[in-house]
């Protein structure tokens, strides 16, 4: 099917790593499973995290080893350092690997401190050693946190970021994802960061991750619609936010809903490629996984029932 925009399925990964408590790694094998059945040409399914940081991912291996993998998807892995592209080329070299990495950057030194205990410096010292060790076996994708503002910092200069995602390029990485950490952005400013970025970097493919934490991010995800971005991530329930043992912000952290998400790109004529009549039982899944109601509103109200109707169908594709 052909697709408007291309949506990464993050509630595996991002999505988990707020939990407390271990999700078994059948449970996330038969999750990641649904998501690519349903549709989506990207699923975050792990991070090689430290498992004294990170419980939730300590199965990382074992989740890869026993996927069934669907032809063209991306299945991505989040690495935090060498030891863990080294542990990535491992299972890919037993046939059974992520076949995209996701490398980390903050774009605030506070961030960078608390999140990866590294400065801003020495993690790009480290994303170098990164590139070199993955020697082009992997998609990599770049992920600039914090890139609309910082929880400890406050403001974020976007020239930082636009020298971020130009180091990025630089290391051969023409994937970048703008991270909206603990949802500070604001449409205005989400537009005009793409377009200096869509102006300066043409080749680069420029990834969209807002987080719902003031209720702003479907707002945000139209507005870099606007400004030409073509992918999103987004997170069954709107789970998701700093690591369980890693917190920093307040309330709720989580990503944008993709029921919600969906429902809007699909109503306003935007084509995701999902199956939409799959899309409740994947919904109700994830929160029988998790074992309580989630935040995405399109769950509880079901998707816009307006969607296919000849007005949205020719609203096009923003």
């Amino acid at each position: 099917m052909t697709r408007d925009v291309i949506l990464c399925e993050c509630f595996a990964r991002d999505g988990l790593q707020h939990e407390s408590r271990f999700i078994a790694t059948p449970a996330k094998v038969g999750l990641i499973e649904r998501f690519a059945a349903l549709g989506f040409e990207r699923v975050e399914a792990t991070s090689y995290s430290n498992p004294r940081v990170v419980p939730q991912f300590a199965d990382a291996s074992d989740v890869l080893a026993t996927l069934t993998r669907r032809a063209g998807v991306w299945y991505k892995a989040t690495c935090a350092n060498v030891r863990a592209v080294e542990r990535a080329l491992r299972d890919l070299d037993a046939g059974q690997g992520a076949n995209e990495i996701s490398l980390l950057v903050s774009a605030s030194e506070s961030h960078s401190l608390r999140n990866l205990k590294r400065s801003r410096q020495d993690q790009w010292d480290n994303i170098a050693a990164m590139v070199r060790c993955a020697a082009r076996r992997f998609r990599m994708v770049g992920t600039i946190s914090v890139a609309f503002g910082c929880p400890f910092e406050g403001a974020v200069d976007a020239a930082r970021v636009l020298d971020d995602a130009r180091r990025f390029a630089e290391l051969g990485v023409d994937a970048v994802t703008l991270g909206d950490t603990t949802g500070m952005a604001a449409p205005p400013a989400v537009r005009g960061l793409c377009r200096r970025l869509r102006q300066e970097f043409p080749d680069l493919t420029l990834v969209a991750h807002f987080h719902d934490t003031r209720g702003t991010g479907l707002a945000n995800c139209v507005a870099a619609l606007e400004a030409d971005v073509r992918y999103f991530d987004c997170a069954f329930g709107g789970v998701g936010g700093h690591p369980d043992k890693v917190k920093y912000g307040g309330g709720h952290t989580g990503n944008v809903a993709t029921e919600d998400l969906v429902s809007l790109f699909e109503s306003m004529g935007v084509c995701t490629g999902l199956d939409l009549a799959a899309l409740p039982a994947v919904s109700r899944l994830c929160e029988d996984t998790l074992g309580r109601p989630l935040y995405s509103r399109v769950a509880a109200s079901g998707l816009n029932p307006l969607i296919g109707a000849p007005a949205a169908a020719g609203a096009g594709a923003a």
